[in-house]
């Protein structure tokens, strides 16, 4: 079978040719074809670039690994998005009970400060579209996490609401509440951004 031939398969007849023929060269595809979409996925529910890369890595690896426990059934998106999602979610609670740090518990006096610098906006490291992204992406952290992950997979991912029900194990309506719930609170962060 030719790499050609390969490329031109859908996602599903590439992991069965993986599942069936163990080909590695129909996984190398799928790592390719899903690498990037999933780290912007990834990102935009974490915001942390290493983490992500790694959580990426990590549902490679679980593709790999459980290739088998794919059905056909499914689409393979669905499949790789839950399994990023899972684990987004996962790394997500870690981060968060992590968060939980008094910088004045560990001093001497309780009512000392610590005057800590804000390197985000060095005008040397981040541009102008640079800082509008950081802000967009900081106003998709606030959001509730239940809106954040439906509305990233709607918005940036530009899925469908069948598929981001399949993939968050919710009904449609309640896809298109939760999105239309986190886009509101989203333009309540954002409204000031791109007035001139």
């Amino acid at each position: 079978m030719t790499e050609i031939k390969l490329n031109d398969f859908s996602d599903e007849k590439l992991i069965i040719e993986f599942q069936k023929n163990n080909n590695v060269k129909a996984f190398e595809i799928l790592v390719q074809r899903y690498k990037n979409p999933l780290t912007n996925y990834v990102y935009r529910f974490v915001g942390d670039y290493e983490a992500c890369v790694d959580i990426v890595q990590e549902t490679m690896v679980k593709v790999y690994r459980y290739k088998d426990s794919y059905n056909s059934v499914a689409k393979f998106s669905t499949w790789i998005y839950t399994i990023a999602g899972n684990l987004a979610r996962t790394e997500y609670q870690r981060r968060k009970k992590r968060n939980f740090f008094s910088i004045n518990s560990y001093g001497e006096d309780k009512n000392e400060t610590y005057d800590i610098p804000d390197e985000r906006y060095r005008p040397d490291i981040i541009t102008d579209s640079g800082i509008k992204d950081k802000i967009i992406q900081d106003a998709l952290l606030k959001i509730s996490r239940a809106y954040r992950e439906v509305v990233i997979l709607r918005d940036v991912q530009e899925m469908s609401y069948e598929e981001i029900s399949e993939i968050t194990g919710l009904n449609v309506g309640t896809v298109k509440s939760r999105i239309n719930r986190g886009r509101a609170q989203l333009q309540k962060l954002l409204k000031n951004i791109y007035k001139e």
